[in-house]
């Protein structure tokens, strides 16, 4: 055994990366037999740009999960994946760049991107642009191996996977072709959330709302028959109007009851719209009435539905007011349209108030206020509704035995911390429709159908055609289906293929497929499905653990794992989420270096399981102290000598040490199987220290061998036992280090070590034997400290209390005391 001289954990990251890859220390044992796997449904983060602090913080709790059970002699699964589809990494690389997708453009080989975008972007073929996103992801993928590298996760990079892979593109094909089977997946031209600036749909799960300014106009429609009073109506969205197709009102108020079944004409348009009853009206709201427009919100789209009402929509994709005035519009209400035709709805809104004003239909002025609006989380504009033809899936929206089903689900699984259930169960019983899947953009998995052109070259989107499941994946934009050739495509009587890709939720949603196997290898899906554990953060609790569990309840009838870990959110000094896009984000490569990994790791470890929690680099300073002590510590005990063959652990202080360390043993392990690994840190670091700055000092001249060799060897003996068990606990979030400390006496890793058992321990001792020699200590040496002496100054008196135990241990005291004389009395007391 050789030891060094100056140990450090400075380099312990890269040499000891290397090692385990070579070693491939982490690769999983595809022969284990179900019972001994666990397997860990890993995130995959969003590759687009860097990974934040935040990566780091819930990546190592998942890691200090996995290194836990590899110890307890379970065989862990646990992949990696990068999810690299979706609007994220085309918006880097448009900005990259400097191109823009325009999917009529023929592909160009030779292209190659300005070297410095210009302000006008490119326009280029979809295949040139996904091109260039896979080039760019491959960039970012590569960055983010590294850095987890350097942060210690064990995962096995064997079994990496990408979203927009062929083996993800073939399992995310594979369950929309069987949910499309089934009647889960279906087409449906209806009113869709819609983002202007991408020009694609978005589902409810992806909106979010933020406040923004507005104002109540208060707008008067006439009644037919010239006596009747005008019906004032409070909007936000005037420039509606031409798209209003009812007026609402509760059906119990009195105000209004009268003019149900009438109509009235809109301001400024002159439509003959009727007025209607319907319980979702709120009386209180505005002045108790409501227009229904086709759609300003999602009460339109309800009204709309069940009243069985026409649609009139007036904006276009582009989120401007469309050029065609709409059809129910006569004349005088066509040219006040054509003062809004192409017009955003902000100027359409300025627009349509100073028509109303000139009519006299606009009353008093518009009254400010601030209201949540609709964004997608993604988006820089408010979201609209359009009506469009897209594609969903059931979700229990609309199905209230679904709906209950997947409440059933969410309380079979194992919630850590249990509270987190709630957000599921809110989220499911306020779901206001199915799952909208397609989106239309580029770099995503495509949706996997084709249809049949009829005599005027018009699809018939009711009869989609649909490839075998063993030619996926494949591309309806350049593949040729079934029973027709390549010259058919795009012409009267032949097939065009479907435009749209997938929701990148709709493909991260069967990771435990992808990373399993499923539909690949059979064998292997079959011992890590359903698979243990899903760690993920509490925000996407509504998107990626929702459609994960819907998921595997429409497909395999189960749950995909039995645990799901939630995470908080690294809080900046303001207590906001940490997060790219507001900006406040600190990248971990500087903080990797400057203070370790390990104590970059332990800051991470010491969270509470699914409490947001505070950036703190004096948490990493004190990891990077616990890390270095246990180095030297390591290095002192090692250095005192083995204990003579046959050695027995014979002193009670010895026995008290390890008697002691037995219920910390116990709650680290207890914790970990909680899947609380900060509770299990705590544990084992109290008592590390302890050990450090109290037993070792109280034993240090008995294991030099001063009080004979019998005594000595009890020492040492005692302290290595202590000594494996604390790495071993440490170890999980401390793998550096705790792997350094070990070579140095061990031939194979710490992390294949087993996890230490109460065995190991030996017979008991009594813990208050320990107890009563940390107390005297201490007073010893705050008698000195207080008198402002060395610690080496001596003690002229110790006076224990009578009745404790220390007969046992007055030479390891007197020894690390100092001290000259011990006596017995009614309190402990030092005399200097």
């Amino acid at each position: 055994m050789s030891l060094p001289e100056k140990p450090s954990i400075d380099g312990l990251a890269a040499k000891w990366s290397q090692r385990w890859d070579a070693d491939q220390l982490y690769r999983f044992d595809r022969a284990a037999p179900r019972e001994r796997v666990f397997a860990i449904d890993t995130p995959p983060p969003t590759a687009s740009g860097a990974l934040h602090v935040g990566h780091v913080f819930s990546y190592t709790q998942t890691d200090v999960l996995a290194r836990f059970q590899r110890m307890r002699g379970r065989e862990v699964f646990y992949p990696m994946g990068w999810d690299d589809n979706g609007l994220p990494t085309e918006r880097r690389v448009q900005h990259r760049f400097g191109v823009r997708c325009d999917p009529s453009l023929p592909y160009d080989p030779d292209f190659t991107p300005p070297e410095q975008p210009g302000r006008e972007q490119v326009p280029v073929s979809r295949r040139n642009f996904t091109e260039l996103c896979a080039r760019q992801t491959e960039l970012d993928e590569r960055a983010f191996e590294e850095l987890f590298r350097l942060v210690g996760l064990s995962v096995d990079w064997s079994l990496l996977y990408t979203t927009i892979g062929a083996r993800a593109r073939a399992v995310s094909q594979r369950a929309f072709l069987r949910a499309l089977a089934r009647g889960e997946a279906y087409q449906a031209q209806a009113p869709t959330l819609w983002d202007t600036t991408f020009r694609t749909a978005v589902a409810q799960a992806e909106t979010e709302d933020r406040e923004r300014p507005g104002a109540y106009h208060r707008i008067a429609f006439h009644p037919d028959g010239a006596a009747a009073e005008p019906i004032i109506v409070a909007t936000t969205r005037p420039e509606l109007l031409p798209a209003c197709v009812a007026l609402v009102a509760h059906p119990d108020d009195a105000r209004y009851a009268p003019l149900f079944g009438t109509s009235v004409r809109t301001p400024g348009f002159g439509a003959r719209v009727p007025v209607l009853a319907h319980p979702l009206a709120d009386p209180a709201k505005g002045t108790g009435i409501a227009m229904i427009c086709t759609f300003g919100d999602a009460a339109d789209v309800i009204w709309w539905r069940e009243l069985d009402l026409p649609t009139r929509p007036v904006l276009g994709f582009d989120g401007r007011l469309l050029a065609e005035a709409p059809a129910h519009l006569d004349e005088s209400g066509r040219a006040a349209y054509a003062r809004l035709a192409g017009l955003t709805p902000a100027a359409a809104r300025e627009q349509v108030a100073v028509l109303l004003r000139e009519t006299g239909e606009l009353l008093g002025t518009p009254e400010p206020i601030r209201h949540p609006v609709k964004f997608y989380e993604r988006g820089e504009k408010p979201l609209e509704i359009v009506p469009t033809r897209q594609w969903y899936v059931r979700n229990g929206g609309r199905d209230p035995e679904l709906r209950t089903a997947l409440l059933a689900r969410g309380r079979e699984l194992n919630w850590q911390p249990a509270h987190m259930r709630s957000r599921y169960d809110h989220w499911v019983q306020g779901l206001a429709g199915d799952w909208l899947i397609s989106r239309q953009r580029f770099f995503g998995v495509p949706i996997p159908v084709w249809y049949p052109l009829d005599a005027d070259g018009q699809p018939d989107h009711g009869r989609p055609i649909t490839p075998a499941e063993d030619v996926l994946p494949i591309d309806p934009s350049s593949d040729t289906p079934p029973g027709y050739s390549a010259d058919q495509r795009d012409v009267p009587g032949g097939f065009t293929g479907d435009p749209d890709v997938m929701d990148t939720w709709a493909t991260s949603s069967l990771t435990p497929q992808i990373a399993g196997g499923w539909g690949a290898d059979d064998d292997l899906f079959a011992r890590v499905f359903p698979m243990d554990l899903r760690p993920q953060a509490h925000e996407i609790i509504r998107t990626w653990l929702f459609a994960t569990v819907l998921r595997g309840h429409a497909e395999h009838g189960a749950l995909p794992w039995r645990t799901a870990a939630i995470a908080g959110w690294i809080l900046d000094p303001d207590r906001k989420k940490m997060s790219k896009s507001v900006g406040n984000v600190v990248t971990p490569v500087g903080l990797l270096h400057e203070y370790g990994s390990d104590a970059v790791r332990y800051w991470a470890a010491a969270a509470r399981p699914g409490a947001d929690t505070a950036f703190d680099t004096g948490q990493m300073r004190i990891g990077r102290r616990l890390a270095t002590k246990i180095l030297n510590a390591t290095r002192f005990v090692l250095g005192l000598g083995e204990p003579a063959p046959g050695a027995a652990i014979t002193e009670p202080l010895d026995r008290a040490l390890l008697a002691a360390l037995r219920p910390v043993l116990a709650e680290a392990t207890t914790a970990l199987e909680q899947y609380d690994q900060g509770r299990a840190l705590a544990a084992a670091e109290r008592f590390f220290w302890t050990f450090c700055d109290d037993y070792l000092e109280l034993v240090k001249a008995r294991a030099y061998g001063e009080h004979g060799a019998a005594a000595a060897d009890s020492a040492r003996l005692a302290l290595r036992t202590a000594l494996s068990v604390l790495l071993r606990l440490l170890a999980p979030v401390l793998p550096f280090v705790t792997e350094e400390a070990w070579s140095w006496w061990h031939g194979a890793s710490i992390h294949r070590a087993p996890w230490p058992t109460p065995d190991e321990l030996g017979p008991g001792g009594d813990p208050a034997v320990l107890a009563a020699a940390i107390e005297a200590i201490e007073a010893v040496r705050r008698a000195k400290s207080e008198a402002k002496l060395s610690m080496r100054t001596p003690v002229s008196v110790l006076t224990l209390p009578d009745g404790a135990p220390h007969d046992a241990i007055e030479a390891d005291l007197r020894a690390a005391g100092v001290i000259h004389t011990i006596t017995r009395g009614p309190r402990l007391a030092v005399t200097l």
